[in-house]
């Protein structure tokens, strides 16, 4: 069965880092994209970045030029280094996979993705 298991959370000032880590399990994600999606309270939902299956990634327009989503095929590991922190970046973050192998186009919607993680909270003091 697939696991998702996200790590690297914690409590960091208003302009630190952070680097999350997904570790995936129960199959191959070398052709499935992978997306870090995150939810503060009171909110919905939204994509943070993705990659696809590819290389080719996707960011969300609050966090261009500040996080960077990578993946080791090798290791079934996805990353989001988070640079520049804000505290309106706090929020519960999870990582996903795509429903479908091989798509060309870095899926950007919530319900394009299938398996989820328990997520991982992140918390930017000001």
């Amino acid at each position: 069965q697939v696991q998702l298991v996200e790590s690297g959370g914690g409590l960091v000032q208003a302009g630190g880092s952070l680097r999350l880590s997904c570790a995936a399990s129960g199959r191959t994600f070398s052709f499935i994209a992978m997306g870090w999606f995150r939810q503060a309270p009171g909110k919905e939902r939204e994509i943070v970045a993705a990659i696809s299956w590819k290389g080719n990634t996707y960011y969300g327009d609050s966090v261009k030029g500040r996080f960077t989503i990578s993946r080791d095929n090798a290791k079934n590991m996805v990353y989001l280094q988070m640079n520049s922190l804000k505290p309106e970046d706090t929020a519960v973050y999870y990582c996903a996979t795509d429903s479908s192998r091989y798509r060309t186009v870095v899926p950007g919607l919530i319900g394009e993705y299938e398996f989820w993680g328990q997520g991982t909270q992140v918390t930017v003091s000001s």
